[in-house]
């Protein structure tokens, strides 16, 4: 969002570049010898599926979708304190004072009324927010709701009269090498477009419970989040929200949150002002080969599926009768591959709803009906979580320390704390050495006896230092691990 805020993630690559010049002799000779062998090999060659074709002409898409996409200003005030002194003449010091924060995002237009999408990132500490409109006009916003979990927000504003919009598309149809476009507020820069194919899909980065994002290479940066990403008809797929970058700046890798759940959220945005989510009650963890043996589940099974790691009492599942030890592997018929798939889909259904679990119990399957809850926690993480350190994340999944995993760990019956069963890619966590099997046993000099003890030491230590340290139990030995919240995972601006 911000033209502020720059943290990176990810490591810094260095590519080498090295290049051969041959002499004209030595040049035919090697294309000779390779006609020869193609000639004596045809079955090797790989031959084009279609003839060549050239690249496409964005100018027209452009042109019809410009008038929808707008950019976002938000007016922020610091607290006193919030800053360091700021210097003055003869080294004297003058006392801290709150001063105006402006910060730019993008966004653009879903109906004609004036409701406006962009990410909750964007708006989240604002005092004020404007939209510019694509012809210059500017006109001050209201938020109309908000959502941490998804960095989705939603604005209104009155232009007094019918205002262009664009549809959201089906982001479900999205393919790897599929040409892409996205517009936004770049630094500033209103209407910039910028074109790519998408890299990959369904990415978990670690920024939510229920990150899905599509990988695109369309360059984006600061002042982009909140902007559109379009297919070549015309439609959105994505609200361009974060990129993996050393610098950053655009280094081709970004991520946007898919218009099929920017499609549910904005409508419970639109009709409450924050989200209702299901609620089911479980900690879970991922199957792992090695945990599929321990719990003799059949071979075909072995790897999939959310192993349920803890039960919430008198929550959904306690009162369905799951345990911990189930292993979850379809809802409503849907395959459950990970805990992650698991989250999302509950969390899409409506509180109060009959849901059909499939589940795998000392290796014999069984069906388990439960009447999903409330999420309790989602106005607080629609209104709450101003500070920055909030949307950090250490990068670990945590587990309870059940006597199946001190037995399998070797773990004497006393240890008390909590299992890392993950540890993302290029998170702080990874990048201080955190590995999974790991047990945190202390957060600094406090012992932990659960995951959400340690959950809330660290939490409490990342707000207070912007590090942390872990006391770890591995293969027997315990150690401090200190986590540096500098390096890792962030949004795009």
């Amino acid at each position: 969002m911000s033209q502020h805020h720059t943290p990176a993630f990810g490591r810094r690559f260095r590519t080498g570049l090295a290049a051969a010049l041959f002499a004209g002799t030595a040049l035919a000779g090697f294309a000779a010898g390779n006609m020869a062998l193609a000639a004596a090999d045809p079955a090797a060659q790989i031959a084009p599926a279609a003839p060549a074709r050239t690249l496409p002409d964005f100018a027209d898409l452009v042109s019809r979708v410009k008038p929808a996409v707008v950019s976002i200003t938000t007016h922020m005030r610091s607290e006193p304190g919030d800053d360091a002194e700021i210097p003055a003449p003869f080294g004297m010091q003058l006392p801290n004072r709150p001063h105006a924060v402006v910060a730019r995002g993008s966004g653009f237009i879903v109906d004609a009324d004036g409701t406006v999408v962009t990410n909750n990132h964007v708006v989240k500490d604002a005092k004020a927010v404007s939209v510019t409109l694509a012809d210059g006009t500017q006109l001050p916003a209201k938020i109309v709701g908000r959502d941490a979990r998804t960095d989705l927000a939603v604005l209104k504003i009155d232009a007094g009269k019918p205002l262009p919009y664009i549809e959201l598309g089906d982001s479900a149809k999205v393919r790897p090498g599929e040409w892409v476009v996205a517009m936004g507020n770049p630094f500033g820069l209103g209407g910039t477009v910028t074109a790519g194919i998408v890299s990959a899909s369904g990415r978990d980065i670690g920024e939510g419970p229920y990150d899905d994002f599509i990988q695109i290479d369309a360059p984006i940066n600061q002042g982009n989040s909140g902007g559109p990403l379009f297919t070549q008809d015309g439609h959105v797929v994505g609200v361009n929200t974060a990129i993996l970058s050393p610098s950053g700046g655009s280094v081709g890798i970004g991520f946007a949150i898919p218009s099929d759940m920017v499609r549910t959220v904005v409508a419970e945005l639109k009709a409450h002002g924050v989200v209702t989510r299901g609620f089911l009650g479980v900690e879970t963890q991922p199957v792992t080969p090695a945990m599929a043996a321990a719990l003799h589940l059949p071979e075909p099974d072995q790897g999939g599926g959310a192993l349920v790691a803890g039960v919430e009492s008198d929550g959904p599942a306690a009162k369905a009768g799951l345990q911990p030890g189930d292993v979850i592997r379809a809802i409503d018929g849907k395959p459950v591959a990970t805990p992650r798939d698991l989250a999302i889909d509950v969390a899409t259904i409506h509180p109060g709803t009959e849901t059909k679990l499939d589940v795998l119990r000392d290796g014999h399957a069984q069906s388990v009906t439960v009447t999903l809850a409330s999420m309790k926690s989602d106005t607080v993480a629609a209104r709450e979580g101003n500070n920055a350190e909030d949307r950090q994340s250490v990068g670990v999944a945590l587990a309870p320390l059940t006597p199946e995993l001190r037995g399998e760990l070797d773990l004497p019956a006393r240890t008390h704390g909590a299992v890392v069963t993950n540890v993302q890619p290029s998170s702080p966590a990874a990048e201080a050495g955190i590995r999974a099997g790991d047990v945190i046993i202390g957060v600094g000099s406090e012992a932990i006896a659960s995951p959400g003890e340690a959950a809330k030491a660290i939490h409490a230590a990342v707000r207070k230092d912007h590090a942390v340290a872990l006391r770890i139990l591995r293969d027997g030995q315990t150690a401090f691990v200190a986590v540096d919240m500098s390096k890792g995972a962030s949004d795009e601006g």
